[in-house]
């Protein structure tokens, strides 16, 4: 069984209330652990069973049907019910800057990496050319 932290219990019973059956099942044993032995842990839980209890209690409330008829003719009247065939502009706008940033990443990569190569290049003929004794190649035979 793992420990829990008073942070993490706390946070826990914000997420899921006083009852620990609604509690992840890997955290339940450790959360009684703690209730047990931790006098502000319980109380936690105890202000956490007394919200779920406040909030069982609310009303539930429901739409009516006028109400739900009028929402659904808003919507279809901003467009938000239409169906579009097809891809819209966006998408392939959207899509067209993706491609677009990878081609570009792609060049950058290539350039940088000849322009790297090429330096690295003339550095070694440069060190090359200022050598003024023999080179292990020439004194080895190679």
């Amino acid at each position: 069984m793992t420990t829990m932290t008073r942070e993490r219990f706390e946070h826990l019973a914000d997420a899921y209330g006083g009852d620990l059956r609604r509690w992840p099942q890997s955290e339940r044993e450790a959360a009684r652990a703690l209730a047990a032995t931790d006098i502000q842990a319980a109380a936690l839980l105890r202000d956490a069973d007394g919200l779920d209890a406040l909030l069982d209690a609310a009303p539930r409330v429901v739409a009516s049907h006028a109400l739900r008829e009028q929402v659904i003719a808003a919507a279809a009247g901003a467009g938000l019910g239409r169906r579009r065939g097809g891809i819209g502009v966006m998408a392939w706008l959207s899509g067209a800057g993706w491609a677009a940033a990878a081609c570009a990443g792609a060049v950058f990569g290539v350039v940088l990496t000849g322009q790297m190569t090429a330096d690295i290049r003339a550095d070694a003929v440069l060190y090359q050319a200022s050598l003024t004794s023999a080179d292990d190649t020439e004194v080895l035979g190679g």
